[in-house]
């Protein structure tokens, strides 16, 4: 391991640079995480992204109807109340391209970009003990030597494109909607191909079939999505955001998932049907994830996470009218939002077009990519693009694939073999200064992004600013902490019916040959963010600081 540490320190091809700090990533988790340590600590810092622009997830996630699922006024930062009165949202749930220009104006707004190298994919990240730093190398040769890394890579940043024989000869063109061509698609006129019914696929394919002579949906597991009702938002509404940033910051931290809205403390299975019948209904006519806060039993009991199943169930086929396709979309083989629940503007409706069809890949599996098109066990579906809505290696995927190894050249990849393990989703043994925002084992996917990358990044600034004021080199979370946290976010989730989903991205189900580990914190972001001030209240308990 020392060989290759000397390599990267003594690089004469390019040049070195030294840091106090190193992140990697520039979108929401990155952005800040610079700012926190360059404008409050006063360190030396850059960030590299692998993207032409600031926006990480929403920089590569261009694809037709990309939205946030999580409302405008909670899908941003709080940190700053000026800069929530300064920024307007148009609508009720941001799209993309708003996004995009809400990141570059908080990213001017702090001049941000000239401490960002854009263009720039980090590849390797190694530990050197003698001199207790990191060097980072860059896909182009750079070499960066920094006490502190932290990697604000995102939990949806690497793109899962299934292996499918023949894929490479494909006569038309493919896409995957994690890494779509900044100048777009014309679907005009084609016969298009989805793969995939996730969030992605359920926001991507109304606005495909719009113009696509004919969109196929390759569907293998259905899934439930509730209407989203997107609207513009009105001046009175606008209004009270500027007015209330404060507040809205205290309603995001006091939720159990870092949302504007409360869970409701009655019980579904101590409801009478039909008023329980009747909150749904109203639920639904709102939209949004806030339909999964109508009960607090929702997640907890079976029993009681059927009365939304059957609910939203009977909702797909009272829209769809074709009885078979019906039948296959409401054919759902996990309790509600035990995976990523979805919303959405007009799925369902989608397969009452001329222009839409449905196939069911679980009954006939895909075989393979011809030059035609896709082919299942029963047909070939002549095709002219496809679209792999398939989601990511989510969590794991973008850590691993940088080459990080830390103390005697440990790789990342071997410590984590049979599964992500860290304490608290910040660090891992062995690797010491080396942070990870919203890594597994904390809130992140199961939490509004913006409020988890917040606790994160300042909960980073604030252990490295302790650790300057003590005069401490080097701090590493200790094993034993780590197996006692990895058991805890096992035990909670345990309690839940989270782990009954069991294609479910959380478990990194979705990924062939990845151990099924349910990765994230399910206990609720206020009750983690009790655990990370109560870790440092008894000296960053479960580190060891030397």
């Amino acid at each position: 391991m020392a060989d290759v540490t000397t390599d990267f320190a003594t690089d004469k091809s390019s040049g070195t640079t030294e840091l106090d700090a190193l992140v990697i990533g520039a979108g929401f988790a990155g952005l800040y995480q610079l700012l926190c340590l360059r404008d409050r600590l006063g360190l030396k810092v850059k960030s590299l992204e692998a993207g032409s622009g600031v926006g990480g997830t929403w920089y590569w996630n261009r694809y037709p109807g990309a939205r946030c699922d999580s409302e405008s006024h909670a899908y941003w930062y709080t940190f700053s109340p000026e800069m929530m009165r300064e920024w307007e949202w148009s609508e009720r749930y941001p799209g993309q391209a708003e996004i995009m220009r809400y990141l570059n104006f908080a990213a001017d707004r702090f001049d941000l970009k000239k401490d960002i190298q854009f263009d720039t994919r980090v590849t390797a990240a190694h530990y050197d003990q003698a001199t207790n730093r990191w060097h980072v190398r860059t896909e182009a040769g750079e070499t960066f030597v920094v006490k502190f890394l932290i990697t604000a890579v995102g939990c949806l940043s690497t793109a899962n494109v299934p292996n499918f024989p023949g894929l490479d000869s494909f006569k038309g063109d493919w896409y995957h909607t994690g890494e779509w061509p900044h100048e777009g698609v014309d679907f005009t006129g084609k016969r298009v191909g989805m793969i995939g019914t996730g969030s992605t696929g359920i926001q991507a394919a109304p606005v495909i079939a719009e113009t696509a002579a004919h969109l196929t949906v390759f569907q293998r597991t259905a899934n439930y999505s509730v209407p989203a009702r997107n609207v513009p938002l009105t001046p009175e509404f606008q209004q009270y955001i500027k007015d209330n940033p404060t507040e809205i910051r205290e309603a995001t931290h006091s939720t159990l998932n870092g949302q504007p809205f409360r869970i409701e403390e009655r019980m579904a299975l101590e409801t009478p049907p039909e008023e329980r019948e009747a909150i749904y209904e109203k639920a639904w006519e709102r939209g949004g994830l806030q339909f999964r806060a109508s009960f607090k039993d929702m997640m907890a009991s079976k029993a009681a996470n059927d009365t939304a199943a059957e609910f939203i169930k009977g909702k797909i086929r009272e829209i769809v009218k074709d009885p078979k396709t019906a039948a296959l979309l409401s054919d759902i083989d996990h309790p509600y939002a035990a995976k990523r629940p979805p919303i959405d503007s007009g799925y369902f409706e989608t397969f009452n077009r001329p222009n839409v069809s449905l196939v069911d890949v679980k009954a006939a599996p895909i075989e393979r990519i011809s030059p035609a098109g896709v082919c299942t066990k029963d047909a070939e579906y002549p095709l002219d693009i496809i679209v792999f809505a398939t989601g990511f290696d989510a969590m794991t995927g973008p850590m691993l694939r940088m080459d990080i190894r830390g103390r005697d050249g440990v790789a990342l990849k071997d410590a984590w073999e049979a599964g992500p393990r860290n304490y608290l989703g910040l660090q891992v043994a062995g690797f010491p200064n080396l942070f990870t925002i919203t890594g597994p084992g904390s809130p992140s996917v199961l939490c509004n992004m913006p409020v988890a990358i917040e606790q994160h990044a300042e909960w980073i600034a604030d252990c490295i600013a302790y650790m300057r004021k003590q005069g401490l080199e080097r701090i590493e979370a200790r094993p034993e902490a780590m197996d006692q946290w990895v058991a805890e976010v096992n035990e909670i989730a345990s309690k839940t019916l989270l782990p009954m989903a069991k294609h479910s991205w959380y478990l990194g189900a979705n990924i062939p040959g990845k151990p099924k580990v349910f990765m994230p914190y399910a206990g609720g972001m206020v009750r983690y963010r009790e655990i990370c001030t109560e870790v440092v209240e008894r000296g960053y308990e479960g580190f060891s600081l030397t």
